[in-house]
């Protein structure tokens, strides 16, 4: 159980609680995400990559195919239970630790690129950046990547997002629009920016799917009881009936920073 704040005004919020619906709905990403990535030099043929707070593994499994060495941590045992069984059905030899960003236990130098997706925010910056500086070979990148829905501009992910907020008020995950990625000014001392971008993408789904990838979002799935997200669920499909078709699409943007170890 994670507490914190700067997040959800200090509601609890566990990962492990939505594990099953994160592995089944929250590998979403659109191939035009992975090939930015690789583009831009991270996950190429040969390095050796960090994935940090990898959840249930999306980043590694999906760029697996490009030929990087992967190992993937994350705080979770659930998270990590299931990136692991994902990675053996899909016939993927990836290296899957529990084990915190703030306590990563590498020798020096041992990846050559870093990668962090949808969970920059949650780490302790002054621990984190000279860690991962530390973890990182000479010239190393370290890879800050984010995609998130756009309520204000797409109807069904405002209508949806209303409803997570009448079910968890203290949400801090509301009301998301296009900006860069936020980086602490410590990682300045440690690393050089090198690349950032901002873009949109548009990410098909089902009722089901949509449902069950806000079900999964920490507003929901990490931390509501069963019975209220149970009750969320009613409500979110009834909804979604009314204002969706069977298929559609939802209007997200994808930031990505990229940082060279100093």
């Amino acid at each position: 159980m994670i507490t914190n704040n700067n997040i959800d005004n200090g509601k609890p919020f566990d990962w492990g609680r939505t594990s099953e619906n994160y592995a089944k709905y929250r590998d979403i990403y659109p191939d035009e995400f992975y090939e930015k990535i690789h583009s831009l030099g991270i996950g190429v043929s040969g390095q050796r990559v960090l994935d940090i707070g990898t959840g249930t593994g999306v980043i590694p499994r999906n760029m697996y195919r490009y030929g990087a060495c992967f190992t993937g941590t994350d705080i979770s045992e659930n998270q990590i239970e299931q990136a692991r069984l994902l990675a053996e059905n899909e016939g993927m030899d990836i290296r899957f630790l529990c084990q915190s960003t703030e306590e990563l236990d590498f020798p020096d130098k041992s990846f050559d690129a870093v990668t962090a997706c949808q969970c920059f925010f949650y780490f302790d910056h002054d621990i984190a950046a000279p860690k991962l500086s530390k973890l990182l070979s000479n010239g190393g990148k370290l890879a800050v990547l984010y995609m998130g829905w756009l309520p204000y501009e797409d109807a069904v992910a405002g209508a949806s997002e209303e409803l997570v907020l009448k079910y968890n008020p203290k949400w801090t995950g509301k009301g998301d629009m296009r900006h860069e990625i936020f980086i602490p000014e410590v990682y300045s001392e440690y690393f050089n920016m090198l690349y950032s971008e901002i873009f949109d993408v548009k990410v098909r789904f089902t009722r089901e799917s949509w449902n069950g990838r806000i079900k999964a979002c920490r507003g929901i799935g990490a931390s509501l009881s069963d019975n209220e997200i149970a009750a969320f669920e009613r409500e979110h499909m009834a909804l979604l009936e009314k204002i969706a078709p069977d298929k559609f699409d939802v209007l997200h943007y994808c930031a990505v920073s990229i940082m060279e170890k100093r």
